[in-house]
Order: C-alpha cells, then sequence, then structure tokens
C-alpha cells in the first residue's frame, strides 16, 4: 500500500488535490498547481530546503518511479504536470550551476576526469557523519540516519539507471557494469535496495517504500530528487555520470564505518549487510565510474566536461548538506526529522 502523503504548502497541497482526480489531462486542479508553483518559485530563496517544492518535485518524479503516490498511470506525461516540474527543475537547476563553481575543469580524458574525480572526492568535508555514527550514534539517532537515507536507498540505483538508454559505448558499458551489481547481479534477494530492507526491518522499521516521507525535511527529499533531475533529463546525461562516479567514491569508506558502528550498538549481519556489501563493492565501482563512465563519456563528448563535474561537485555539495543537517541536529540534542510521532519506539 502506498503510504499517504501530507501536503507541505500550497504546491503539493493543489498537486495531491489534482492527483486525486480522474480528469487529465486537461485538469483544472492541475492548471492550479502551475499557477501555485509560479507563486512559490517567485517568493522562494532556498529551493533545497523548500519543504513545499521539494515534495511536489518528490511526488512528480514519484509518478514515473512508481509506489510514491497513489494515482492514476496517466498522470506520469500530463502536459500541465510535466510543465509545473520543468519550471522547478529549471529553478533547481539554476541555483545549483551558480553555488557550484566550475572553474577548474580538467582535460577531458578518462585518466584527467578520474584522477580530478577522486582528488575533489578525498578533499576534506568538514565534520563526518559515518566517524559520529561509528563511534557516537545513539541506538536512536542510528535509526534515525537509516530512515533518512531510505529515501534515497528503497530505490537504490534505479534515478542512475535513467542514464542507460542515453548513452552509447565505453560510457553506456560502464554504467551497466555497475548498475547490474546494484540490482543484485540476477540475484533478487541481493539487490541493494532490497538488502536495505532487510537492513530496515531489522531495526523495526517500515521498509514500505516512502513510509517516512512525511517526517524527512527538505533536504533529505532534495538529495533524492537532484539525482532523480539529472537521470530524468538527457539534457542533463553528463550531470549525472558525474554524480555516480562522486557517489561511488565517496561510499566504500564510509559504509565500513556505518557497519562499524550498528555492530556498536549490538546489531547483527541483518542489520550490517547492507553496508558490509558496499565496502567492496563501490571500491570496485568508483573505478569504473570515474576512469569509464565519466571519463569515458568525456572523450566521447567534450561538451558534456563541464556537467559531468557540475553532477559530481552537486553530489557533494547536496549529500553535505543533508549530512551536515543530520550531525548539527544531533549534535544540538534534537532529533534530525520533522516529527518522530511515526517511528516506532
Amino acid at each position: 500500500m502506498t503510504p499517504e502523503l501530507t501536503p507541505r504548502g500550497p504546491v503539493s497541497g493543489a498537486l495531491l488535490t489534482a492527483l486525486a482526480t480522474d480528469q487529465h489531462p486537461e485538469s483544472a486542479a492541475m492548471r492550479v498547481v502551475v499557477d501555485e508553483t509560479e507563486r512559490a518559485l517567485a517568493g522562494a530563496d532556498d529551493l533545497l530546503t523548500d519543504e513545499d517544492l521539494q515534495l511536489s518535485l518528490y511526488i512528480a518524479y514519484g509518478l514515473s518511479y512508481g509506489d510514491t503516490v497513489d494515482a492514476d498511470d496517466e498522470w506520469e506525461w500530463d502536459p500541465q504536470l510535466v510543465l509545473a516540474r520543468r519550471r522547478i527543475e529549471r529553478a533547481v537547476e539554476a541555483q545549483l550551476r551558480e553555488r557550484i563553481p566550475l572553474d577548474d575543469l580538467p582535460e577531458p580524458d578518462a585518466e584527467s576526469v578520474a584522477a580530478y574525480l577522486f582528488a575533489l572526492t578525498a578533499e576534506d568535508g568538514g565534520p563526518s557523519l559515518s566517524r559520529y555514527i561509528a563511534k557516537k550514534a545513539t541506538d536512536e539517532q542510528a535509526r534515525e540516519f537509516v530512515i533518512q537515507r531510505s529515501i534515497y536507498t528503497r530505490k537504490e540505483a534505479d534515478p542512475h539507471s535513467w542514464a542507460i538508454p542515453r548513452l552509447t559505448g565505453r560510457a553506456k558499458a560502464a554504467l551497466v557494469e555497475v548498475q547490474s551489481d546494484e540490482y543484485g547481479g540476477g540475484r533478487p534477494q541481493r539487490i541493494h535496495a532490497e538488502i536495505f530492507g532487510r537492513t530496515m526491518r531489522g531495526l523495526g522499521l517500515d521498509d514500505t517504500y516512502g513510509a517516512y516521507v512525511d517526517v524527512v525535511p527538505a533536504i533529505t527529499l532534495a538529495s533524492f530528487t537532484t539525482m532523480s533531475m539529472f537521470g530524468l533529463n538527457r539534457s542533463l546525461r553528463g550531470a549525472i555520470a558525474g554524480h555516480l562516479a562522486a557517489f561511488e567514491m565517496t561510499s566504500s569508506i564510509p559504509n565500513r564505518f556505518y557497519g562499524n558502528g550498528f555492530r556498536r550498538l549490538g546489531y547483527d549481519a541483518d542489520v550490517t549487510d547492507y553496508y558490509d556489501e558496499h565496502v567492496e563493492a563501490d571500491a570496485v565501482h568508483e573505478q569504473i565510474a570515474g576512469r569509464d563512465l565519466a571519463g569515458g563519456l568525456a572523450e566521447q563528448h567534450p561538451e558534456l566536461l563541464p556537467d559531468i563535474v557540475l553532477g559530481a561537485k552537486a553530489c557533494l555539495y547536496v549529500d553535505g548538506l543533508a549530512g551536515a543537517h543530520m550531525l548539527q541536529s544531533w549534535e544540538a540534542g534534537r532529533s534530525s526529522l520533522r516529527s518522530r510521532e511515526r517511528v516506532p519506539a
């Protein structure tokens, strides 16, 4: 059963109201969504932390992913809904481009791009969420961490998979190789999203996709919607390649710390298997994604190099904000969630 979503403002409220009707594609209710979107964007400051607009993007993308909102499948390509989504996307993309400098591009060859990305992801990003989980996190905080990460991880690999038909040659082969592992290499029980589901159940959490959407903040949604925006738009295929490369390059060591943190708290392999799996897998994936995917794409299409770097830096920037939110909340003695009412004790 798809969890019920609670609006966070006029745009998400109008969108959920429209999706509850069957009057597409000429729905007056969906035209209201476009009008509300225009008004919201005119008054928005930080789009990554805008609760209403981030939830609206999450819902719009959910129509393509499935299991997100109860709505007729025909809504996915409703012209008015796509118009509202594209206006939010353009604003988010513009804000990311404004905030992320691209003045230090490498040469457009595989080795230069890979070396650049490894150097970029090795830079000290400040306080470490993974080390906090390993050494300090309480049981409640560790469970909050899993709830926050469930928004992406229960759909793990899907945002990046949108790029497969948009690539060719070396880059395409590299992406398929990485994604095959993410989807279990033909073994359904080893699909990473399913392994994470077992982690959630081992913690007494609901592994239904989207079960905790109402309790996570906008910046958590932004981590998922940013990669979804890159993956779902062919014009941003360079960005999704760079995003995946950075994502894989910053995964292996943190996952070792996460696994150790849950072991410290007394949990067994049902909970730690997901993190242990990624220690080895992502150490391999980072090489493929850096050289063959991102580097190979830059060699094939040098004009996409700025977007490859944008995607990598956006991954670090947005995920860094999401991690910083959790750390700052816990260090201040408060929950990182919007509410704990829907979280089992």
